[in-house]
């Protein structure tokens, strides 16, 4: 799947990287402090138009118009700074410390933080997850963003809510984690740069998510893969290169839960169609 963009997303020279690690940092150092002074102002100016304590009588129409402007400023302070800490976190996809960790644990503990977020979303998680699976060099923290963003992604494709499918399987000498939305999916000409810099569908999105996504999944020597169909969802692939077994023996056993399924009964084998 080519895209227009593809030379920007070429790997990068270490000391490019650095650079522009560096570069980050102090930008988002001088961005941060006056957002940060502003949004103290704010609280501040916010808490002057509230009733008094012990006081009587509802704020006049004027005080509501400010209130509602001191809060539209407050959003937008707070998209602002997720601009910059998705620009920062980006800009350091280079710096991981890699190590064997066991990455069906890592993918329930993303999932259990996630958890109160899709239940309010009215979206239901299925899992059909190994009981085990060989190790994986993994920088546990980078890859967990990573998975974070494929799943918050997957939500904010699902408004009205729907179905949410993480599965994990053997491919050969790599594991594939496949994390699938019944969300509105892409046409063709989104499907192509869904991964470029900067572009976004979704109205605030900065564009960094799945870029930062695939930055981090390659630099674990993995890859990362596509598919969507308008109306029906997505399906993202992540395929990561395992270590070599110590023990030869397949693994069977799956495990389905659905998120309301957790203090009834164990685990069963699942059949997951699309």
């Amino acid at each position: 799947m080519g895209s227009p963009n593809d030379e920007e997303r070429a790997p990068e020279p270490p000391a490019r990287r650095a650079l522009l690690a560096r570069l980050a940092a102090g930008l988002a150092h001088e961005i941060k402090n006056p957002l940060s002074t502003m949004s103290i102002n704010l609280t501040l100016l916010e808490e002057d138009f509230q009733p008094a304590a012990g006081g009587d009588g509802e704020p006049s129409a004027r005080e509501r118009r400010a209130l509602k402007r001191i809060h539209t400023l407050q959003r937008e302070i707070e998209r602002l700074e997720g601009i910059v800490d998705d620009f920062l976190r980006y800009a350091r996809g280079g710096e991981i410390n890699r190590a064997p960790t066991d990455l069906v644990q890592v993918v329930r503990e993303v999932l259990e933080l996630l958890a109160p977020e899709h239940e309010a979303a009215q979206i239901a998680v299925h899992t059909a997850l190994p009981s085990r699976v060989p190790l994986v060099m993994l920088d546990a923290g980078a890859f967990k963003q990573a998975l974070i963003n494929l799943l918050v992604n997957a939500r904010q494709a699902m408004p009205g809510g729907g179905e949410l499918i993480v599965e994990m399987r053997r491919n050969g000498p790599t594991v594939d984690l496949v994390v699938t939305d019944t969300g509105v999916g892409m046409t063709p000409q989104q499907l192509e740069r869904c991964f470029d810099l900067y572009w976004s569908t979704k109205k605030g999105g900065t564009g960094l998510g799945l870029a930062t996504t695939k930055r981090i999944i390659e630099q674990h020597e993995g890859s990362i893969a596509v598919e969507s169909e308008q109306g029906r969802g997505t399906r993202f692939h992540v395929f990561l290169p395992m270590l070599q077994e110590i023990a030869k023996r397949p693994v069977e056993v799956v495990e389905a839960r659905d998120s309301g399924d957790r203090d009834r009964e164990g685990p069963r084998d699942v059949e997951v169609e699309r």
